[in-house]
């Protein structure tokens, strides 16, 4: 569709580049996708507690859009907050694959991200990552609620770009 623009005062095309805007279907999808995030619960040591604290009053995660859900079928992002033993690895991989495409993860916390303190046990999972695909790393120990909700920030940001440039941003 061809728009003639050449009849148009200076006014009026200033008045149409404030209120007329164009994009695709692929980044509005995106938008909203981003900002209606439903992280699942999946709180395993300590760092679940700062998970917590993001969803009180004082953090206010529901401002961004995130309400945490307890069914992974109600899910697109799973929070790993804490450490992850071989034993529980079963147990997240079979929760993961019950969460609806498209689906994030977010490790938090440094025993989530690589081990932590306890990386040299027979029965800790050396990082999330070797379970499943995780798109956003957040370090500490414990991380604060303003970190969680930062790593949140950088998947809303992760998502909105991916749709704009139609590639997939691994984190690996």
């Amino acid at each position: 569709m061809d728009l003639n623009l050449e009849n148009v005062s200076l006014q009026e095309k200033a008045e149409m580049e404030r209120n007329v805007f164009l994009t695709t279907l692929e980044q509005v999808k995106a938008w909203a996708r981003s900002n209606s995030l439903w992280p699942m619960t999946f709180g395993l040591a300590c760092c679940a507690i700062e998970m917590m604290g993001v969803g009180s009053s004082h953090y206010d995660l529901d401002r961004f859009g995130s309400f945490f859900r307890t069914s992974p079928r109600h899910s697109d992002v799973m929070i790993v907050s804490g450490t992850v033993t071989k034993k529980m690895a079963p147990v997240l991989r079979r929760l993961y694959d019950q969460m609806p495409e498209p689906k994030y993860v977010i490790a938090m916390g440094s025993c989530a991200t690589a081990g932590g303190p306890y990386i040299k046990s027979y029965a800790v999972v050396k990082g999330v990552d070797q379970i499943v695909p995780v798109d956003v790393y957040i370090p500490g120990c414990p991380p604060n609620p303003a970190a969680l909700i930062y790593g949140i920030n950088k998947l809303q940001e992760k998502i909105r770009y991916e749709a704009k440039t139609g590639k997939r941003v691994t984190s690996r």
